[in-house]
């Protein structure tokens, strides 16, 4: 009987390795990979002027979730949540003192936890879809509003400089030459 447990559980834990090992990458979500601030910049400026509307998700109009899956969706990145608040639950937790840009902010405009987000885009800035004022870019640390209402940040993605990302690339140092046996 204990013969047929051992089997049985071995073939069970080799077929869950199996599953795990050849699960498929979902190349469009976050990883390791580098994003460029340049074109973070270029695609959170042009929308700048946008109108905003409730539950938006186009340049015709956007609330701050559209806007930020908007923008993260032009870059590849297709993963986030919809709203805000479900947002808030992915990537990692930054401090605010080590913001970068790409990073998402996050605030309590309506009494709830988390209720706005916005992108951190250096400087103490952030671009986002405000009710009154459509997309724009914003300080952070504002003292009539946003810096009170500062409730934390999610880092979604990693991004660098186009020289940075360049230099990562870069592999003219690295002898790929295959070695010869010379024994």
């Amino acid at each position: 009987m204990n013969y047929i447990k051992i089997i049985r559980n071995t073939v069970l834990t080799l077929a869950a390795a199996f599953v795990i090992f050849f699960s498929p990458v979902h190349e469009n979500e976050a990883s390791a990979a580098s994003y460029s601030i340049e074109e973070l910049d270029k695609i959170t400026s042009k929308y700048m002027g946008v109108r905003y509307s409730y539950g938006g998700t186009t340049s015709n109009g956007f609330d701050c979730s559209g806007y930020v899956r908007q923008v993260f969706k032009e870059l590849g990145i297709t993963s986030l949540d919809r709203t805000s608040s479900d947002m808030y639950a992915q990537g990692t937790t930054v401090k605010k003192s080590d913001l970068q840009p790409g990073d998402l902010v996050f605030f309590n405009t309506s009494g709830n936890r988390v209720s706005h987000v916005g992108i951190y885009i250096g400087s103490g800035k952030f671009a986002h879809a405000s009710t009154s004022k459509g997309v724009i870019k914003t300080s952070i640390n504002d003292k009539y509003y946003w810096a009170n209402k500062y409730v934390g940040a999610k880092r979604i993605a990693n991004f660098q400089t186009n020289s940075q990302i360049a230099a990562l690339e870069d592999d003219s140092d690295v002898d790929n030459t295959p070695e010869t046996d010379t024994e």
